[in-house]
Formats: structure tokens, sequence, C-alpha cells
């Protein structure tokens, strides 16, 4: 996986930020703004995270055809929003590797869009998200996002981009989604694979968002895996 830790001036985010915060400038209460006489980007943090447990996934790739469905209203692989990898040449639990957006924090997809498209979306939850009518099909904001698999898609039907949306925007989705709504993947995962939180993972740690989501149940039904360690609901 890439990943690298965007500086602002010399400084790492967090300094940043509370730079600005004690000269009076932040961006936690409105959507992101480019900092006047920079090329620096400020944002407020989505309030909703997709974490996943890859021992519990058994690649059966549920998630992936409701995503679709409840997005475009038809079960597509290929326009799925999260992406289940399968490597039948490794072992248990590396045979499987779920790839769901980081909303990151600094967002470099955010930062890559020319036309604005790809976007801070206050009214759902900060989530980063992406225009549909805005969007120009440049593909910037896949190059620049910094994980593999990305975790932006082009759909070759609109030519146009899509990403997690935390399932804010589901015309097929027959209940309220983003954050502090329904997110259709962790709801028809069969084995509770993938959660919702509201803490941000570690940011530049590419493991963070692998969490362990096993319980009872993990036992209940023959499991004995060495590093078992009972959840109790905390992620």
């Amino acid at each position: 996986m890439q990943n690298s830790e965007p500086k602002f001036g010399g400084m790492d985010r967090r300094t940043f930020l509370k730079v600005l915060a004690a000269s009076g400038v932040t961006a936690t209460a409105g959507a992101a703004f480019m900092l006047p006489g920079t090329n620096l980007m400020v944002m407020p943090n989505s309030k909703g995270y997709l974490v996943v447990d890859m021992a519990k996934c058994m690649g059966c790739v549920s998630c992936m055809m409701a995503c679709s469905m409840v997005h475009h209203g038809e079960s597509s692989l290929s326009l799925s929003r999260i992406q289940i990898q399968q490597d039948a040449f490794q072992k248990f639990p590396d045979d499987i590797h779920m790839a769901v957006c980081h909303q990151c924090e600094d967002a470099p997809c955010v930062n890559a869009c020319p036309v604005e498209a790809d976007h801070v979306d206050i009214v759902h939850g900060n989530i980063r998200t992406i225009d549909p009518d805005r969007c120009i099909g440049c593909t910037q904001c896949i190059d620049a996002c910094p994980w593999l698999p990305k975790r932006l898609q082009f759909n070759p039907k609109t030519r146009k981009v899509q990403k997690c949306d935390l399932c804010a925007n589901t015309p097929y989705l027959d209940e309220k989604g983003g954050p502090g709504g329904t997110q259709t993947c962790v709801k028809v995962c069969p084995v509770g694979a993938i959660s919702y939180v509201e803490k941000m993972p570690k940011q530049h740690d590419p493991y963070a968002y692998n969490v362990n989501l096993r319980d009872k149940s993990w036992v209940e039904v023959g499991h004995t895996d060495k590093d078992f360690k009972l959840n109790e609901g905390k992620v």
C-alpha cells in the first residue's frame, strides 16, 4: 500500500491546524476551503468511517452487490464502491482483502479535483464524496488516492468517477443512509465483517482500518485462531 503524510509549510497536519486554531481560522464548522495565499486546503473530519475484519470476511461479495444495488439499482461487481480481492495463492487470512474508502483526514482526492466535484459534504457528516453533475471524468482524483487498490472507481457507464459516500446518496435504499443512518455493506454482511465507527482510525497506518470484530459467535462456530480476542462490541 502507498501513503504519504502531507506537509503544510513544513508542519504536519495536526500542528498546522493548531496554528490555524490559534489564529482563529479553522474548518471544523464548515466546508473545505483553500487557505488564502497558499495552495493548502483545510477540511473538517468525516463523522463516520468503515472498518473491517479481514479474518471474518468469507469473500461472498454480498457487500459489493448490495452497494451497487442501492446506488445504481443493479447488482454489479464493477459498480461497487467497496472492493473485495481474493488471492488463492495466499494463506488465511491474507487470502482476502477488503478495500474500503478511508474518508481520509486530508483527502488527497478532494485536493486533486480541478472542478470541485470531489468535495466535503457538510450536509452529510463531512463525508468525502463526488457530485456527479460536476465531475468531468478526468480521473485526477483516482490518481491522487494514496491507497491500493484505489478507493475511487471510474464508472464506465456514466464516464464519471464514483466513491463510497457511506450510503448518503442511495436512491435505491429505502431508509436513511450516511453518517447516523444505514451503511448497506454493514447491514448485509452475513458474518459482521464490516462495521461503522465514528472515531477516526489512525491515519498513515495501513492496518488501522483492519480491526478485530470477532465475538463469542466466532468461537461457537468452531474457530480457534490464536489471535482471538473478545471484542465486546469495541473496535
